[in-house]
């Protein structure tokens, strides 16, 4: 008996250990993945995000971030890379479907979407207003838009943006809706696909 209890003791060490390890690890059993932790902490934080210059498909300067430069509107941002050949293409067409509720809800003076490149050396305005053509942002309520090299670490950090190169050409990274209140406030993160949600989400900030 007293060697089953010797033997037994050490694991169950290790057990509440690494049970503790995972609960902090996944900030209380919330959050196991870390793009789970990185929408946790913007629904609990909503962080102010950073003035950032960005220039859009037209070669004109564009600011994200706060008022005044948020031109009084809620602001949806998502990450791309225009070369993108599946992800990218697919998030663009949910982005035109929710331009298109917007649109139809007479919310298109109060919200605008943009559709932000983390590849600015490849994404020219050329190469942007291809892909803007290709899904029909025309610059109205939805633009196409590049980080200034720069800028781009801060914009990765403050957004908690990962871009991995896939060593094929082409990059990982976030696929989701970012939701920023008319004071640059980060609000919360949505599925790239769930258009519905961040409709309804805008209409709740109105």
């Amino acid at each position: 008996m007293r060697s089953f209890i010797q033997y037994l003791l050490p694991s169950c060490v290790v057990i509440i250990l690494g049970g503790g390890a995972l609960l902090a690890a996944t900030d209380g059993f919330r959050a196991f993945t870390e793009e789970s932790a990185r929408r946790l902490h913007v629904a609990e934080n909503q962080p102010i995000m950073p003035l950032l210059e960005l220039e859009d498909m037209k070669g004109d300067k564009l600011m994200l971030g706060q008022e005044p430069y948020s031109a009084g509107k809620i602001t949806l941002v998502e990450f791309i890379y225009t070369s993108c050949p599946i992800i990218c293409q697919a998030a663009g067409s949910d982005y035109a479907r929710l331009r298109d509720r917007l649109t139809q809800a007479g919310l298109s003076g109060q919200a605008r979407l943009i559709s932000v490149s983390f590849d600015p050396v490849q994404d020219t305005p050329r190469q942007m207003r291809e892909y803007a053509e290709n899904h029909g942002a025309t610059g109205d309520i939805w633009t196409i838009a590049r980080i200034f090299p720069p800028d781009l670490d801060l914009m990765k950090r403050s957004f908690g943006l990962r871009v991995i190169p896939d060593d094929m050409g082409g990059y990982q990274h976030n696929a989701a809706i970012h939701l920023l209140d008319k004071s640059g406030r980060l609000s919360n993160i949505f599925n790239i696909e769930a258009v519905d949600e961040v409709f309804q989400a805008v209409q709740r900030m109105l």
